[in-house]
């Protein structure tokens, strides 16, 4: 009698940042499961509410709109949210656990919320366990880099300085490729409920000016490594479930 395969791993993957149609169109295509819009109108990919949702009219069944606030009142955030259908806030100011329960109905609607992590040795210091506690009620904490301003800036933080187990469903952004995407799933992917993976910069259109234009093929190359990370765990699951069984 064999052992029953393990299941494989399914990281699911947020395209953000976007503004165009063409890269809405792109995402949906190559597979992502959830789309990002900004609405800080002081990003150089801001989008208004009305964009927003004219944007994500275009979603099929099945994958999630999602925008991104800083420091937004609650009346502008539950407008923007009931005027984008399906959509999920994504916090990333100072909004404390009260004001993003505030903001999205209560329970209303679903939100995570950033955690700006430091770079180099002190992300050590950054309490994440403490953090995921304090904001329970999110549906997942968004682990970005903690750089001048808001969002991550295209920065990767040291991965190997979290935690070992959180309580949380954990979306790692924050500097992340094609190129390295499969090294941040390998190091967090057992450190959390589920991991997901966020990418904004990583995806877009070599050169100055280009912030919120999308690279199609990049885009692709993305959810293509993600999916190769997916499936390299499943293997070394399988072999380490076979190795357990036959001794």
């Amino acid at each position: 009698m064999t052992s029953p395969a393990p299941l494989a791993p399914r990281t699911r993957i947020k395209i953000c940042g976007l503004t165009r149609e063409a890269d809405v169109d792109a995402a949906v295509e190559a597979g992502a499961d959830a789309i990002g819009f900004v609405l800080y109108p002081k990003s150089p990919r801001a989008v208004s509410a009305e964009r927003a949702a004219e944007l994500a009219s275009r979603l099929p069944p099945f994958i999630t709109p999602v925008l991104l606030f800083v420091n937004a009142d609650a009346p502008e955030v539950l407008a923007s949210l009931a005027r984008v259908k399906g959509a999920i806030a994504q916090f990333h100011g100072e909004e404390t656990p009260d004001q993003c329960e505030e903001a999205t109905g209560p329970g209303r609607f679903r939100y995570m919320r950033a955690a700006r992590i430091p770079l180099g040795a002190a992300g050590a210091g950054f309490d994440l366990v403490k953090y995921a506690s304090d904001y329970s009620r999110a549906q997942a904490i968004l682990l970005d880099a903690h750089v001048e301003g808001y969002g991550g800036g295209g920065k990767a933080f040291d991965w190997s300085l979290l935690p070992p187990a959180v309580d949380a469903h954990l979306v790692l952004s924050g500097g992340l490729t094609p190129a390295n995407v499969s090294d941040g799933i390998h190091s967090l992917r057992t450190r959390c409920k589920t991991l997901s993976v966020d990418v904004s910069s990583g995806v877009e259109i070599d050169g100055p000016g280009h912030k919120g234009l999308k690279d199609a093929g990049k885009i692709r190359a993305f959810v293509a490594a993600v999916r190769a990370a997916d499936a390299a765990h499943t293997v070394k699951a399988s072999a380490a479930n076979a190795s357990s069984f036959s001794s």
